[in-house]
């Protein structure tokens, strides 16, 4: 059976997986993103290298004999034209959660898939739009006391407390999340010949 390789230390992205039942190792590529960003304006291009890159690191370190599918991923955050992150601290949470407050943002995913033995990679993007209700600026403190917004694109995680103030997603969920699992599912089952309804995944 083929194994699948999550080249991402997201918690998030494990977990929707787990969650499908669907077997995994993870590669942490401690990739250094600020780099990327620096010299990336475009937020579709950005997550696509980010996600690219992320999956051939994996790769170029796994060894060549183990029969594994890597996939690669990105999230960031696009309103008004600029691109978000992950916030360093809670003064900059703050600030991204304040720009997002009350407003429909962008949630941008890339995703990049590949396999040991064959030089095929596939990457794509997928968008969502989400929505926020008004929150005072107490309880985006008392939401960023959480914690919550550490390691998260856009200082959130809709799988915890801030599903309390999005109002409206359109789009993939799963993406919000940061692994649009539709995407994934149609890649795999396309270019790699790999059904993850089966049972045995």
């Amino acid at each position: 059976m083929k194994e699948i390789i999550l080249a991402s230390k997201s918690i998030d992205r494990g977990e929707i997986l787990k969650r499908a039942k669907i077997s995994f190792k993870t590669f942490d590529t401690k990739l250094d993103e600020d780099k990327f960003k620096e010299m990336v304006s475009d937020a579709y291009h950005l997550v696509k290298e980010l996600a690219k890159t992320k999956a051939m690191f994996a790769k170029n370190k796994i060894e060549d004999e183990l029969d594994a599918i890597i996939i690669g991923a990105d999230t960031v955050v696009l309103l008004d034209g600029e691109i978000i992150g992950k916030a360093q601290d809670e003064e900059e949470a703050f600030k991204i959660l304040k720009k997002l407050n009350g407003r429909t943002h962008e949630l941008i995913t890339g995703i990049a898939i590949t396999e040991t033995n064959n030089p095929k990679i596939i990457v794509d993007t997928v968008k969502t739009n989400v929505q926020f209700i008004n929150l005072s600026d107490k309880e985006l403190k008392l939401y960023i006391k959480n914690g919550e917004w550490k390691g998260r694109a856009g200082a959130y995680s809709i799988r915890d407390k801030a599903s309390l103030f999005i109002k409206n997603i359109n789009g993939s969920s799963t993406n919000v999340i940061g692994l649009p699992m539709h995407k994934m599912f149609e890649i795999l089952r396309k270019e790699f010949n790999l059904n993850l309804l089966q049972a045995d995944i």
